[in-house]
């Protein structure tokens, strides 16, 4: 039997620690800025080690109830820096999806509710944050990689 190829997906990732954030949006929104953004976080200390997996297409394919999002081989290492161009850094082959962003997104709230804060590719339920146009999407990825959800029960 035949496996199905992954799928090619237009949106970058960053592995954080041991999983993947998946920044999807449209065009311009600021994908690779975020991926990015996320790297320097981690130099700095203010999230787990962030590596590029991949800038403006990754492969995504579920495996075992995970979805594993891999780097595009012509693309590894590529991303573009607005205002530099393409550059090469450092990147890692693949990791376990964790998280999703969504840039851009017309569901995003001040106090969203739950089922906007998740999401399912391939069958696999993930973490999601959807981030409003012209909103710094930093703040609020860096909150979803280092705070817990707050439930109606600890309110």
């Amino acid at each position: 039997m035949t496996e199905p190829a992954p799928r090619t997906v237009h949106a970058s990732a960053v592995k954080v620690g041991d999983l993947a954030v998946v920044i999807r949006g449209p065009s311009g929104s600021g994908k690779s800025r975020l991926a990015w953004a996320l790297i320097l976080a981690g130099r700095a200390g203010q999230i787990p080690r962030a590596e590029l997996i991949g800038d403006d297409r990754v492969f995504m394919e579920p495996d075992h109830g995970r979805l594993v999002v891999r780097r595009v081989p012509e693309l590894a290492g590529m991303i573009e820096i607005r205002g530099l161009g393409l550059r090469q850094i450092a990147s890692t082959a693949a990791a376990v999806a964790g998280l999703v962003v969504d840039l851009a997104a017309s569901d995003a709230a001040r106090m969203p509710d739950t089922a906007s804060l998740r999401t399912e590719i391939g069958g696999v339920q993930l973490p999601r944050v959807p981030i409003g146009p012209g909103y710094d999407p930093l703040p609020l990825v860096v909150a979803a990689l280092t705070t817990t959800c707050v439930t109606d029960e600890d309110a």
